[in-house]
């Protein structure tokens, strides 16, 4: 199969190659834990060089002196490989020795890398320079270096040549020191040595050796597990299909993405992996090559240290000794408990390295996952039972009881199973569907009849509907259409079905007919929740307004939907209400403090500020949503993170934008729901165009093409616009009509025309009027403007305004043109969105200066030019200095000032940039990764990498040198819009 993953390790060694090609000899040290795949790094990475020179330490031989240094120079010494009686040397046997002590050897191997350095690998030169692994310690066919007799080795001068210690902790003493020796002199060569070791700092390494490979001009390639998206490519190249993001990453905490713990895995369970990682409540097995080490070592164990690592096992990975020991009471004898205490067989696990505890540290644990599966799976089921019901009397958490209750039962058991359904409705009504999920689905497991299995199955997919843990809905479709008619089925059907939009109408509309609201309203609230959702992808405002309402009516705290409220409120925005919509919301207290009912509202609000024009009260709401939503489902904190780009991306801080896109296609990637992102893969194509990023923004273009072939309204919108940013920025007017001209069909089927939501006529008018078709463009343009006027939408208006200006000046008439350039002048004191106002000024500074009015198109043009520097926007900013410099003014202010700014921030790549500014607001690492869900060292990782990056040695000089970065005022700004 290929080989999986490992770019940066690979990039790390082709430079070190690329040094030692231009005589710099390269000391490369290979570490990571056995397994990891150093020595598949290595094949992979000298697959094609045939100047290779291998040893391997072998346990069994590393006493044999110099036996690795005879692998790398052949059997009798003299490099030629073609000695075929016994070996001869120190330590070897009868005879005189090969090399006198180690610093012999070591100018031996030095002679031998002088001699193949100028072999050149010329077909009649010696063949040392060109052996591979296999010769003479194996015969292996696919070894890095072995040439062919069909493939010769070519006669390159300036290749270097790799010298390679496999599994150097068992290489025997003598070697090292030879090849310490060596290393030490090597100084203008083109020599690449290699050394892997499972760890640096292992005893059996001579001290020399060591200090070697870990200085500082050495380089270290620390080999971590595989992520997981390297698992799942890694499965489907053994065969293994579907095994989507969410099983990958429970793999990956499983194995610790060990490459050879997982393909043991794969090729010994197959399928039925995938089946035990779906299951959140099973614990996946192990490997049982490594199981059987394991077992080893528990066999070894005495009585009271076996009942403690198993009752830990039950327990979990980690848990106290008091609750370890107290659950292990019921694995041992009477005699057996008094004879033993919980510190003496803890020793005991400890010495044997099953389980492990720190000074300080409350808990114990095990060291590896699989250490913990080998240990579970080798119970039997009455034992596994017994410790489950010890343990379920000693844990104190509710749900974590009766998981305990669950998994000892033997067969159905119904007050159980009501029970856990019980629990998991309370989880639901809280909003933690993961947990919901986790009850319901136990619940369904012990129920009695069909009838109830089926209801509380439905109930659990719903929730693992939620929480974005459904990897295939088809699947779980076509099983709950096995179930029996009724509501509850058609609503789920339904709410799976929501992009087949005829057969979701069709499937909500059979459930609303078998549910009466009156008995059902819960049922009723979650179809009409679906109802309030369908309509929303349709953009149809009034109708989505209108079944949120009543959704939230019928049970406001049990919609199982985890927007409803923002539904309702983007639903009267979308109809012409937002205004009075946000004048008719009740106060809302800091997001930190908001119950989820007040976060959804909180969102709903920032959005509608952004539409109408408030982008200061818009990001401040949305930042704060976003930086609160932790708990909720991964669908609220990816349309969270998209409403706070998008809010970003307006207000001009595109940097922020781009981050917070990132982050939003990320999460919706990692939870298997990238259907959910289609109006980030938009922003993102959009804010990459205006950056002249144009390749990344054809990327996400493409992918939310692929989304529109389904015909359905929403994704069709986020194509075209991403597709017609895109054009525009590039300046290919008959590209954005392409994309936008399907819209005029789609808009009466929605709300696609209400100003502040979605601007696109004023882009469709403009590149009409750029192809010399006047009345298309009137016809484009002129019912948006009719709604702005009716709204009092500035911002819309603004925007109207340059197409108008555009449209009147492409047909002739000056004056009219002039107006609506005037006019839009005019809104724009009450617009913050920069990058409006700077198109608006570069399209009348164009105009003007056709006009022959140089001197006042200068001045627009310089007000374009400055706002679009400090966004940092070179498309654009290249069409204004063409239009400076057809005016014969000539930009001003020298050329540093006239260029984009190099900024702090363009110097990070996106993830820096958001660890960047949430350090630089004053967060702690660990406050930093919550925020970014990543590790706290990950977040130490990237401080390492942006401190010198730019140039400050603390965080205060890092808030300082991002604040002198911008936003700031902007030139000719009259300040914020309203106050929230």
């Amino acid at each position: 199969m290929e080989f999986v993953g490992r770019t940066d390790s690979l990039a790390l060694l082709a430079a070190a190659r690329e040094r030692a090609r231009a005589g710099h000899p390269q000391r490369v040290l290979v570490e990571g834990p056995a397994g990891i795949g150093k020595t598949a790094l290595v094949r992979r990475f000298l697959r094609d060089d045939t100047h290779v020179l291998y040893g391997a330490g072998e346990e069994a031989e590393s006493e044999l002196a110099f036996g690795v240094l005879e692998q790398l120079l052949g059997r009798d010494g003299t490099g030629d490989g073609a000695g075929s009686g016994p070996r001869v040397g120190v330590g070897i046997g009868a005879g005189g020795r090969r090399w006198a002590d180690a610093h012999a050897a070591g100018a031996a191997l030095l002679e031998a890398l002088d001699e193949a350095q100028g072999a050149g690998g010329a077909p009649d030169s010696d063949d040392r320079a060109t052996r591979g692994p296999d010769t003479p310690r194996t015969s292996a066919p696919d070894a890095p270096g072995t040439p062919t007799p069909d493939t010769p080795a070519p006669n390159a001068p300036d290749t270097p040549i790799a010298l390679v210690l496999d599994d150097a902790q068992w290489a025997d003493h003598l070697s090292l020191q030879a090849l310490t020796f060596a290393v030490r002199r090597l100084r203008a060569d083109r020599v690449l040595v290699l050394v892997v070791v499972r760890d640096a700092e292992d005893t059996r390494l001579a001290e020399g050796l060591r200090r070697l490979f870990t200085a500082d001009d050495a380089v270290r390639v620390r080999l971590d597990g595989l992520g997981p998206a390297e698992l799942a490519e890694l499965g489907g190249g053994m065969g293994v299909r579907g095994l989507t993001a969410q099983a990958a990453a429970r793999l990956h905490a499983h194995t610790a993405g060990n490459p050879l713990h997982v393909k043991a895995l794969l090729e010994q369970e197959g399928a039925g992996l995938l089946e035990a990682l779906d299951e959140r409540d099973v614990t996946p097995p192990a490997p049982k090559s490594f199981t059987a080490l394991v077992l080893a070592k528990l066999a070894a164990c005495s009585p009271a240290a076996d009942a403690l690592v198993c009752a830990t096992a039950v327990l979990g990975m980690h848990c106290t000794p008091a609750d370890a020991w107290e659950v292990a009471g019921a694995d041992l004898l009477d005699e057996e408990r008094r004879a033993a205490d919980v510190l003496t067989a803890l020793e005991e696990a400890v010495h044997t390295g099953l389980l492990t505890e720190a000074p300080g540290d409350p808990v114990i644990r095990f060291p590896h996952p699989l250490v913990h599966a080998a240990v579970y799976h080798q119970l039997g089921p009455s034992r596994r039972a017994a410790l489950h019901l010890s343990a379920a009397r000693t844990v104190r958490d509710q749900a974590h009881r009766l998981r305990h209750r669950a998994l000892a039962a033997a067969g159905p058991d119904p007050e159980l199973a009501a029970e856990l359904a019980s629990l998991g409705r309370k989880f639901a009504a809280e909003g933690a569907w993961a947990n919901a999920a986790g009850q319901l689905t136990a619940a369904a497991r012990l129920g009695p009849e069909p009838a109830v299995y089926e209801q509380y199955t439905l109930e659990a997919v719903e929730c693992a509907l939620l929480a974005g843990d459904v990897p295939d809905m088809g699947e779980v479709a076509q099983r709950i259409a096995q179930f029996t008619p009724g509501g509850w089925r058609s609503y789920l059907l339904g709410r799976l079905s929501l992009y087949d939009l005829d057969r979701a109408e069709a499937l909500l509309t059979d459930a609303w007919h078998r549910c009466d609201p009156a008995d059902e309203p819960v049922l009723g609230a979650r179809i009409a929740g679906q109802f309030a959702a369908l309509h929303g992808s349709m953009s149809h405002g009034a109708e989505m307004a209108e079944w949120a309402d009543l959704a939230i009516r019928l049970a406001p705290d049990d919609t199982a939907t985890d927007m409803i409220r923002v539904l309702r409120l983007n639903g009267l925005a979308m109809s012409g209400r937002a205004p009075q919509t946000l004048a008719a919301l009740a106060p809302l207290p800091d997001p930190a403090l908001a119950t989820p009912a007040q976060l959804e509202e909180l969102l709903g609000r920032g959005t509608l500020r952004e539409w109408t024009g408030d982008l200061t009260g818009a990001v401040r709401d949305l930042g704060g949503v976003f930086g609160a939503c932790h708990g909720r489902a991964a669908s609220f904190r990816v349309v969270a993170a998209t409403a706070l780009a998008s809010a970003e991306y307006r207000a001009g801080r595109w940097d922020d934008a781009i981050v917070h896109t990132d982050l939003a296609l990320s999460l919706a990637a990692d939870t298997d729901q990238p259907h959910i992102a289609l109006y980030c893969r938009m922003l993102a194509a959009q804010v990459h165009a205006v950056r002249g990023a144009f390749p990344k923004a054809q990327a996400h273009a493409r992918v939310a093409r692929v989304y529109a072939a389904g015909g359905h309204v929403n994704p069709a919108l986020w194509a075209a616009l991403a597709e017609a940013h895109l054009a525009r920025a590039q300046g290919r007017p008959e590209d954005v009509l392409a994309a936008l001209g399907p819209l005029l069909a789609l808009a009466p089927r929605g709300d696609l025309e209400e100003p502040g939501t979605v601007p696109w006529a004023d882009l469709l008018a403009e590149a009409w009027a750029a192809l010399g078709d006047e009345k298309h463009a009137v016809q484009a343009l002129a019912p948006y403007e009719v709604l702005a006027t009716q709204r009092g939408h500035h911002g819309a208006l603004l925007v109207a305004a340059r197409a108008r200006g555009t449209l009147e000046a492409a047909r002739g008439d000056t004056v009219a043109a002039e107006r609506a350039f005037r006019s839009g002048l005019k809104h724009a004191a009450h617009v913050e969105a920069p990058f409006d106002r700077a198109l608006l000024h570069l399209a009348y500074g164009g105009f003007l200066r056709r006009a022959g009015r140089r001197t006042r198109a200068g001045e627009q043009l310089r007000t374009a030019r400055d706002l679009l520097v400090r966004l940092d926007a070179p498309p654009d900013l290249g069409r204004c200095e063409r239009e400076l410099a057809a005016c014969g003014l000539g930009p001003a202010g020298s050329a540093s000032e006239r260029e984009p700014r190099t900024r702090g921030a363009a110097l990070l790549t996106p993830q820096e940039l958001a660890v960047a500014r949430l350090v630089a607001s004053g967060l702690t690492n660990r406050q930093v990764a919550r925020e970014l869900v990543i590790s706290v060292k990950t977040v130490e990782y990237h401080l390492g990498r942006i401190f010198p990056k730019l140039g400050v040695d603390s965080r205060t000089r890092l808030t300082a040198a991002l604040a002198a970065d911008g936003p700031g005022p902007e030139p000719g700004r009259p300040g914020p819009g309203r106050a929230p």
